[in-house]
């Protein structure tokens, strides 16, 4: 009897020490969530608020300076560059990226994968690259100067850039708006001998037309809210997001720059809003019963669309081409010989010093930053539902609605403060990890999510009655099922933290400066072939490590998901 009750006490210790270990890491991992994105997100927004609208001479100025500034001529001026190169841009991009999608979705055109990575290449390298190309191609000294009646500095310069720039974001989400269609429709337009250009009217663009403005007010508020493409070929041409750059760092006003980063998170806050309300009337766009559409060859029709797509691939290669061979060039345009000597870097303080940065900056995103981001999106997802996850995801979404140059800003009012205990790490490699991550994270979590969701509930409910800890039934199960999702953050957190500007401009120091960033400098000091050569590293980075993980992750996959393969295959 006593060995009996021996045992008895053994397993319910056991069991209380199982269920303090869940609790730990459901309750402990959420309310740690909750202090990192208050921290990471919440504090530097309403720092940014609080020192555009405080009273205070030194800080905003309050509601008389913001008054003044909104009321003003130079503002208006500022405004209406920004709403006008903006839209020229959507008018341009959101068509191209709308017939470059159909004819990867809706067309039997050869090479759809070869055409598919070229569209993204704009997404490997920092949004100067194609401002700096653009100089080389149509500059005062540009290879095809003769082409343009005046240079590319201004209007048609920023709208050049931020076209290429903000390509392949349009295109991703139109490749999703016609992703899928209901064969049944299609099938029924032809048997009523309708014509292609009448299904196209009456099938495929009601179906696709949501995704269409969301497509261009994404285009939209990233084109108000850029300042790398003006700050490179814009010229005399003013926009409110270069000022913004200009306020904080070349002329100090902290205030001025609150105040305009406060005004360009309403275009963010409107496209927020509108793709939410787009994303709930698409919800049912297809039914259960909907058959997967596969079209057929059309020979006139695949040769116009065969030929867009080249055009535009030949434009984005001819840029970043121009980009890659301006970098070897030695001393442009009297010496054309080829040489690395720009990449020598022997004008940048430090020499490759920014390049290893970012280097450890992607690294330490794509490790951590996943890590964090995918267990924070499973106990957010296969955890009971409460106030506090309601709560999380609400704070999880507001990156989403604050550009990088905003929270970049907030960043600065924040953790710059000399009372602020966390002031230390102001200038620090562990601030750009923490401001980079918290730049990316809706987009990152939105993507675990949708994987996480796709489980059924019953894998939790059989690890319940078998007694598994929840931790290890995450390790063991759901982080294999899983592992393409997490591999695809990783890969979209590495690439974008080698890219990005806008969210640490503000916040490195000599010590801690990345190569995007010296992308921007070296521009500046009018040693144009060092900023080619640093977007090519840029580029070169970025396309390979994204071939490695893509490559490390079909291994993987074969491994740990090889239940996926039916027996025989």
């Amino acid at each position: 009897m006593e060995q009996v009750s021996t045992l008895s006490a053994q397993a319910a210790n056991t069991r209380r020490s199982e269920d303090l270990t869940d609790r730990l890491f459901i309750q402990g991992g959420q309310w740690l969530m909750l202090v990192l994105l208050v921290l990471a997100v919440v504090l530097p927004l309403l720092a940014m608020i609080w020192r555009g609208l405080a009273g205070d001479a030194q800080q905003g100025g309050g509601l008389a300076a913001a008054a003044e500034l909104f009321g003003g001529a130079n503002f208006r001026w500022l405004l209406g560059n920004s709403l006008t190169s903006a839209m020229t841009v959507v008018l341009i991009v959101v068509p191209l990226a709308y017939g470059f999608a159909y004819a990867l979705q809706r067309t039997c055109i050869p090479g759809k994968g070869v055409w598919r990575g070229i569209s993204l290449l704009p997404l490997l390298a920092p949004s100067m690259l194609p401002g700096i190309a653009l100089i080389y191609l149509f500059g005062n000294q540009g290879l095809l100067r003769g082409w343009v009646a005046d240079n590319i500095y201004g209007f048609w310069g920023i709208v050049l850039g931020q076209a290429i720039y903000t390509f392949p974001h349009a295109l991703m989400v139109l490749l999703s708006a016609l992703a899928l269609a209901d064969a049944r429709l299609f099938d029924a337009a032809s048997s009523m001998g309708a014509s292609s250009w009448r299904a196209f009217r009456s099938i495929t663009w009601p179906s696709s037309r949501q995704g269409v403005f969301a497509a261009g007010c994404l285009v939209f508020t990233l084109c108000v809210t850029d300042f790398g493409v003006p700050v490179v070929v814009g010229g005399d041409y003013q926009v409110l997001a270069l000022e913004a750059y200009k306020a904080v760092l070349g002329q100090q006003q902290f205030g001025r720059g609150a105040l305009i980063g406060m005004f360009l998170l309403l275009p963010a806050l409107l496209s927020f809003a509108v793709d939410l309300w787009l994303r709930r009337r698409q919800r049912d766009a297809m039914s259960g019963r909907a058959q997967i559409y596969h079209p057929k060859p059309h020979r006139r029709r695949d040769a116009g669309f065969l030929l867009l797509v080249a055009l535009v691939s030949a434009a984005l290669l001819g840029v970043f081409g121009m980009a890659v061979y301006s970098s070897l060039v030695k001393f442009w345009p009297y010496d054309l010989s080829l040489s690395l000597n720009n990449y020598g870097f022997s004008e940048l303080p430090g020499g490759w010093l920014a390049y290893r940065n970012s280097l450890l900056l992607a690294g330490a995103c794509a490790l951590f930053g996943g890590a964090l981001i995918f267990t924070g999106s499973y106990l957010l997802e296969k955890t009971r539902q409460t106030r506090l996850t309601q709560v999380l995801r609400l704070l999880c979404f507001i990156p989403m609605a604050v550009p990088g140059l905003v929270l970049g800003l907030g960043y600065v009012f924040f953790f710059n403060l000399p009372a602020n205990p966390l002031h230390a790490l102001y200038g620090s490699m562990t601030l750009l990890v923490i401001c980079t991550v918290a730049h990316l994270l809706t987009t990152a979590q939105m993507t675990t999510a949708t994987a996480l969701r796709q489980l059924d509930g019953e894998f939790e409910a059989a690890a319940l009655s078998l007694k598994v800890p929840m931790y290890r039934h995450f390790l063991r199960v759901t982080l294999p099922i899983c592992l393409p999702a997490l591999l695809d953050i990783i890969r979209y957190l590495f690439v974008s933290a080698m890219t990005t500007v806008s969210a640490v401009i503000f916040l490195y120091s000599p010590d801690t400066v990345l190569a995007s960033v010296a992308v921007l400098n070296m521009d500046d000091a009018g040693n144009v072939g060092g900023a080619a050569a640093m977007s090519t590293l840029i580029l070169l980075t970025s396309a390979g490590v994204s071939v490695l993980l893509a490559q490390v992750s079909r291994g993987l996959l074969k491994r740990s998901q090889a239940w996926r393969v039916a027996p025989g295959h």
